[in-house]
């Protein structure tokens, strides 16, 4: 068994590195950056998920997380996971090496209380909630915009914890790129776009093949248990008269290798199939209204591949939106109509199930003076628990424009799976988990380069669906899926950002209470601090630095014995090196695990250790 230490005084460590960081880096980029460089401003993104509409960063009134591309570039050979776990908050687990099952905690909640969206398109399964998030390439992403806190208002079922949304690539002009990586592991990934656009429209195509032989994913079992993802992407865009059409389409095949340390059908491997199609039309209707219809199906398929076991969803949604600009007030209307069939045959256990959707939202955006006004309600019928009304209340004071100070309280819930229902222990006459978040914020610029942003939260959720043990003398494995649960989750967060042409520098903390109200236990697998440090420095055609993550320890459940478990924090520093070696060409880097750290974030199952990653990337345009 890995031996886990018990604190993080890592933790205090990047305290410092706050306060040292803040004086230092300004004062070094001040003498060679050149203060007028366009979009050097941090918070300047433009996000669409917190309020489905165009905003700056800075003036959401929901906590947001930007990814850039440029951010995604440095991590040649990862996944999605590995890019958001360098997020304070933001816990991610995985079952073992790449390719292995990827669960996502946002402030604590569970991992099925986040939506998570490609191009605006749900990809959550209806068998389990959870995303595969590890079979998404980022080579095909643009950037990722993560929204903090309830948004069932918006979304529906699921958006307890928050929504990520990724965003996929659609390069403007014409051109092509190629990628060619390797590293340990036997890890190998070669990747391929094409884009052409011009007043006409656009069009892009896009490939990717990651292969590695990974390790052995849990203690007691020897062998290497490998990963396999090919991945393809497609879309257009196109305007006919005042209508703007376009369509999308990302899909992903491959094979993961399991532990066979289990006698179940789980063990071994399985292949899986995942997709995203997406036609949309939109358009204004009249000067300060416009419209648009997105229709989508997505399909996610697990199979065993030595077994007849499997889980299926697919499902087809509308989403129709509108926008209406009536002074100083921006109003966001619309609904989505979801159809969705779910089969599964697993431990024994068969449903095929079919289950109908339906959210409709309104939501007034008002800027009078400094005050800042949003409100917003949901109205949800769901095939499994008939109607769920949700709302959000939120207001932002801008004190001049460089401080805004927020407050925000919103409702959520999470619709019982299919899985729930009639799976393993099923109970049809499940009703939603409900949520309700409270929160104080604080953002300041405290310089053309450089903000603040500060914020305290509680999310308390009810009615958790729990397995409830009933055995009997015939079957010591009866048990049902009761509402049985009760949740709170406090916390406080903190992050510094420095951007210039020189420097890209984030600091940020969390520290959360994630508590089962039931018994006063911590919720399994959730730190209740982290911290995370992201560097990058620009020299002429060069660019270095560091990401680091520091995580405090977590309770957790023996894999084997279903007992009580721990697993220790841990920190961890990953080094990148960027350079340009020719007209198009650049050569990276990647140190992974650079203090050859031996951690776990799920008991029982191994993670990387020291790894080195490169990669050949040529673009032409």
């Amino acid at each position: 068994m890995l031996r886990m230490p018990s604190t993080i005084p890592s933790l205090s460590f990047l305290t410092l590195s706050f306060l040292t960081l803040s004086c230092v880096v300004p004062a070094a980029a001040a003498a060679g950056a050149d203060p007028t460089v366009a979009g050097a401003t941090p918070l300047s993104a433009i996000v669409v998920t917190a309020s489905r509409e165009p905003e700056p960063q800075f003036e959401a009134l929901a906590p947001t997380i930007f990814i850039d591309r440029e951010t995604i570039e440095r991590s040649p050979g990862s996944d999605i996971g590995d890019l958001l776990r360098f997020n304070a908050g933001i816990d991610v687990v995985r079952s073992g090496g790449p390719g292995q099952q990827t669960s996502l905690f946002i402030r604590g909640t569970n991992s099925n209380n986040t939506v998570v969206l490609v191009d605006g398109v749900r990809v959550n399964p209806g068998t389990k909630g959870n995303a595969a998030i590890q079979n998404i390439a980022p080579e095909f992403v643009d950037h990722i915009e993560i929204v903090k806190g309830p948004r069932s208002t918006l979304y529906g079922t699921d958006a307890i914890g928050g929504v990520v949304n990724i965003i996929t690539r659609q390069p403007e002009g014409s051109g092509f790129g190629v990628l060619a990586g390797s590293g340990r592991y036997d890890t190998r990934q070669t990747a391929a776009n094409a884009y052409a656009g011009g007043d006409a429209g656009s069009v892009s195509a896009a490939a990717n093949w990651l292969e590695s032989s990974g390790y052995p994913t849990q203690d007691g079992d020897p062998a290497d248990r490998g990963f396999r993802d090919v991945s393809m992407s497609l879309a257009g865009r196109t305007r006919l008269g005042g209508v703007e059409l376009g369509a999308r389409l990302w899909g992903a095949r491959g094979n993961s290798q399991y532990s066979d340390l289990f006698s179940t059908p789980i063990g071994q491997d399985q292949n899986f199939r995942d997709s995203a199609l997406a036609v949309d039309a939109g358009g204004q209707l009249t000067e300060s209204l416009h419209t648009r219809v997105m229709l989508s199906q997505v399909v996610d398929d697990l199979r065993q591949a030595q077994s007849p076991d499997y889980e299926t969803t697919r499902r087809s949604t509308i989403d129709w939106q509108n926008g209406a600009e009536l002074g100083a007030q921006k109003l966001t209307f619309g609904g989505l109509w979801s159809s969705e069939a779910t089969r599964s045959s697993v431990f024994g256990t068969n449903f095929d199930v079919q289950t109908h959707a339906a959210t409709c939202y309104v939501e007034d955006r008002a800027s009078i003076g400094p005050h800042r006004l949003l409100a917003a309600v949901g109205y949800s019928h769901h095939d499994s628990f008939g109607n769920h009304a949700t709302w959000n209340a939120e207001y932002g004071y801008a004190a001049g424009r460089d401080t805004l100070v927020t407050a925000s309280f919103g409702t959520a819930f999470r619709a019982p799976d299919s899985t729930d229902r009639f799976g393993f222990a099923g109970n049809p006459s499940l009703k939603p988990e409900s949520a309700r978040n409270l929160e104080l914020g604080l953002r300041q610029r405290l310089s053309s380069h450089q903000t603040l942003a500060l914020s305290a939260f509680e999310n308390r959720v009810d009615d958790l669906i729990q397995y409830v043990a009933m055995p009997t003398i015939d079957n010591p494995y009866n048990g049902v899926n009761e509402n049985v649960d009760r949740a709170r989750i406090r916390g406080v967060e903190a992050a510094w950002e420095y951007v210039d042409a020189d420097w890209q520098v984030r600091l940020a903390g969390n520290r959360q209470d994630p508590v089962n109200r039931q018994d006063g236990t911590t919720l399994l697998r959730r730190a209740k601090q982290s911290a995370t440090l992201s560097l990058a420095r620009r020299m002429a055609s060069q660019q270095l630095g560091v990401d680091a993550l520091a995580s405090g320890p977590r309770t957790d459940i023996d894999p084997l014995s279903g007992s009580p478990a721990h697993d220790g924090g841990y920190t961890l520093a990953n080094l990148f090196w960027r350079a340009s070696v020719g007209r198009g060409l650049s050569l990276q880097v990647r140190l992974e695990n650079a203090l050859d750290k031996r951690y776990q974030v799920a008991n029982g199952y191994f993670t990387m250790r020291r790894g080195l990653f490169g990669a050949l990337r040529y673009d032409f345009r």
